[in-house]
């Protein structure tokens, strides 16, 4: 019994150390992954590179750093890589290698997210199409075809890694891979089919001998030497599968996505960070940020379907890449805690102590002797004051206080001690000069092919485009009784979705469309009929493919039917089985109108003759860049849906049009988050603002063109910079903040210091002139503040005399500076918002 007890130890022990290679420098315990022999706990940000331009990478992973990030992490987008089977593209937004070594030379390592399946709200979740009509296949199972194809994929991604020196071991910066994708809800789906694929995936990836651990997310039972990891809103509550491995949060959502008809979801900055400080005094040990930088969905890359262009995510880096504040600077302030706990977080585990019925405080000590602690209060509605270590801290609701040495409170998830800001869209460019071309109902002779009955969209397509044309013929008799009643014929259409424009004899008689979750549709209406031969056109129009869910290759889209015409004499007639003719794509992408060379082509309608709120339409415009450095976007409020480009290159889908609908109310950080607790834009478009990358513009002459669908006025478009508008702080009198603790820490000082009001404007802009000020007990939140009962009168004189003409400044937040105590005894705080320009 004792040797083998001996023997059950020393696996143990070399599992818990287990390496790929005998050249490896980056292993595991069940307290950290560790890199170089030193254990680490890592803060991570996901960052898509498909989703922003190789000429903002730098700046994002730049500001990703000094926001406190270790790790970049990535999917890696098998469509985007290979768009035809056996045809590869590394370039532009798809330079993997280019985008990896910029990671490399800001200093940060790089979690690879191979898969590569993705999910990611991309189309097809990051599956070529191509793979789709493979003979046999049949997605993330048990499959040959799809094995081959996969691990087909997966090597060369990995030998073009191992060739550019990439991994850890090799001197780059790769330190995690991960293969597949949140598969335990599938597999448990499929049941043994998806067990064997698992545990093939897993034993594929291994022997693929990168020398860096890999990783499987959402998969509970992944074998032994993969390492399981958590994704939610929170994962305090996740253990890995074995004792060894460490505790991994591969996605803490940082918000949701947004779908077209839907609420723009947001995520308090104090729950996220009450999240992530939760997960590390659980004993968490790498946490991964999913989105750090959202970026935008360009082209057709839009998944879903119905996922907005925008890929924001209400990240702590905005869709352009600028700092989401307050979220980006708590979090930053957050990560810089957590380094400062560092040595004893990695060196034990926690000591649980309760302080009441919903405090607890975690120590972690090592033997060298340092000492962290975190006070946590769960009660979502109350204050807590808690005794611990002979003092005693006052804990606000759904919170947590983190000590560095067991004694000084140097952060709390709810006290957000970092600036907010209010961005602004600020019109740049007003008036464009439109020409428009219409695009006409498919008629018989530009038809691709006639057959007998309804076909599935994407089978006819194969994603080439959005659009497909349905054509039939309608003969109505000149004795029907409606042209004598006066009561139309009734036209329904069942559809797979997305959305359906219906045109009888060239003219739209409606339209209909789905929504995210719900794609399938119903036409039904009246519709304006003749004698004699009438034509029915439908165009079927795709908002993405299905990027998640069981045998997703397998979902349709398109009018499948039944179609039928009921109210005649004869009573219903059934138009599915007729002939119907088919055209993929309208005649504007056949010509190419959004290219320079293809906007020659055909002549444009100028000046008063260009159309107007009318469907089916192409719009172009010539304009020049504008002056500076903002970011760009294009205001399509007054339009309907459809596709814009500049410069040939697409921005993605635009659909101002569909209006969201939700419950938009106010919003409390404490208490459980989901993605439907916090929401905004209610009413107004789901996403009016469309990025224009300042890299995709010349100097003068860009080319803008705008193929709209629905119908709509492009006199209401303008191109935006988006800036800040104004900077605020919002800070109680005696809150901790970093510096202060770390001037106490090296002795500069003997007693506690009072914090401060930093406020920054952007680059380029300075603080103009003072909105609010209030040093006692303002109300509101930045953008609304208001007086409370209690305000020192001088509160406006300080922030005019430090801060006025600069563009940045720091107002220490005491009574002296703001002419006196306005209200002794009263716990004050200060409140302030200034205008940048």
């Amino acid at each position: 019994m004792g040797s083998k007890l001996i023997m059950l130890n020393v696996l143990l022990v070399l599992l818990g150390s287990w390496v790929f290679s005998g050249t490896a420098t980056v292993s595991y315990d069940h307290k950290a992954i560790i890199v170089k022999g030193q254990r680490r706990i890592l803060i991570s940000g996901s960052v898509h590179y498909p989703r922003s331009t190789p000429e903002m990478w730098p700046g994002i992973i730049q500001k990703a750093k000094e926001g406190g990030i270790d790790v970049i992490q990535t999917y890696v987008f098998w469509n985007g890589h290979e768009p035809q089977q056996g045809k590869y593209y590394f370039e532009g937004r798809y330079d993997l290698v280019k985008f990896i070594k910029l990671v490399h030379q800001a200093g940060l390592y790089v979690h690879l997210r191979v898969g590569p399946y993705a999910c990611a709200e991309w189309n097809f979740g990051g599956f070529p199409v191509w793979l789709k009509y493979v003979p046999g296949i049949s997605f993330r199972t048990d499959n040959g075809p799809f094995k081959y194809a996969m691990q087909k994929f997966t090597t060369k991604i990995v030998n073009m890694m191992k060739a550019e020196r990439l991994y850890e071991t090799q001197g780059g910066p790769i330190i995690l891979s991960q293969i597949e994708n949140e598969y335990g809800p599938m597999e448990w789906e499929l049941g043994a089919p998806g067990k064997s694929y698992a545990q093939w995936a897993a034993k594929m990836a291994v022997g693929l001998d990168t020398g860096v651990p890999w990783i499987m997310c959402k998969q509970d039972d992944a074998p032994d030497p993969i390492i399981n990891a958590c994704n939610g809103f929170y994962c305090d509550y996740f253990s890995p599968n074995k004792a060894y491995k460490p505790k991994i949060w591969t996605e803490a959502w940082t918000a949701w996505f947004t779908g077209f008809g839907n609420p723009v979801p947001y995520r308090p900055a104090e729950d996220l960070a009450f999240a992530v400080a939760k997960f590390i005094q659980k004993g968490g040990s790498f946490i991964n940020y999913y989105m750090y930088h959202g970026g935008t969905n360009f082209g057709r890359t839009a998944g879903g379907p119905f996922i907005a262009t925008s890929y924001d995510y209400d990240a702590p880096l905005d869709e352009y890449g600028l700092l989401r504040q307050p979220k980006y600077g708590h979090l930053k302030d957050l990560h810089r805690a957590i380094k400062l706990c560092e040595p004893a977080l990695v060196s034990g585990d926690p000591t649980v102590t309760p302080l009441g019925l919903q405090q607890e405080a975690h120590v972690f000590r090592s033997k060298s002797g340092s000492c962290a602690a975190f006070l946590a209060n769960y009660n979502q509605h109350s204050f807590a004051t808690v005794a611990f270590a002979n003092r005693h801290y006052n804990l606000p609701p759904w919170s947590i206080s983190i000590l560095p040495d067991c004694k000084n409170t140097v952060f709390n998830t709810a006290r957000i001690g970092a600036q907010s800001a209010q961005m602004k869209m600020t019109p740049v460019s007003r008036g464009f000069s439109w020409e428009s071309f219409n695009e006409e109902t498919a008629s018989y002779e530009d038809s691709s092919f006639t057959v007998v009955g309804l076909l599935e969209q994407i089978n006819t397509t194969r994603d080439m485009s959005d659009y497909l044309w349905y054509s039939t013929d309608v003969k109505i008799d000149s004795r029907e009784k409606f042209f004598r009643g006066g009561k139309w014929p009734w036209l329904t259409i069942m559809s797979a979705g997305h959305a359906l424009h219906v045109f009888v004899n060239g003219q739209l008689a409606g339209t209909a469309y789905g929504s995210l979750g719900k794609p399938k549709l119903t036409f039904s209406k009246a519709v304006n009929l003749r004698a004699g031969v009438n034509k029915i056109s439908l165009l079927s129009i795709a908002v993405g493919l299905p990027n998640i869910g069981p045998h997703f290759e397998t979902w349709n889209a398109g009018v499948l039917g039944p179609v039928s015409l009921s109210g005649l004499d004869e009573g219903k007639r059934d138009l599915t089985w007729q002939k119907w003719s088919y055209k993929v794509g309208m005649k504007g992408e056949a010509l190419g109108l959004h290219s320079f060379s293809g906007s020659s082509s055909v002549e444009w309608v100028e000046g008063s003759f260009v159309a107007q709120r009318q469907p089916l339409t192409w719009y172009k415009s010539a304009f020049n860049a504008p002056a500076g450095n903002e970011p760009l976007a294009l205001d399509l409020n007054t339009m309907g849906k459809g596709q814009v480009w500049i410069n040939g290159q697409s921005l993605g889908r635009y659909w101002p049009g569909y209006k969201a609908t939700g419950n938009c109310g106010a919003c409390n950080y404490a208490g459980w988050f989901d993605e439907k607790k916090c929401l905004s834009n209610c009413g107004q478009a789901s996403q009016r603002w469309y990025h224009v990358p300042r890299s995709w513009l010349y100097p003068t002459g860009n080319l803008l063109v705008l193929f709209e669908e629905s119908g709509g006025e492009p006199h209401g478009i303008s191109l935006v910079k988006r800036e800040v508008a104004s900077v605020c702080a919002d800070i109680n009198e005696w809150q901790p903040q970093l510096v202060n603790w770390q001037m106490q820490a090296s002795g500069k000082v003997n007693k506690p210091l009072r914090p401060k009001a930093h406020l920054s404007c952007a680059s380029g802009q300075k603080i103009t002139s003072i909105k609010f000020a209030s040093f006692g007990t303002p109300q509101g939140a930045c953008g609304s503040f208001r007086e409370g009962s209690c305000h020192a009168f001088h509160s406006y004189d300080a922030f005019e005399r430090y801060c006025i003409g600069q563009n940045s400044c720091s107002v220490p937040v005491t009574p002296e500076i703001f002419g006196g105590d306005p209200c002794p005894h009263v716990m004050k705080k200060l409140s302030v918002e200034v205008i940048c320009s």
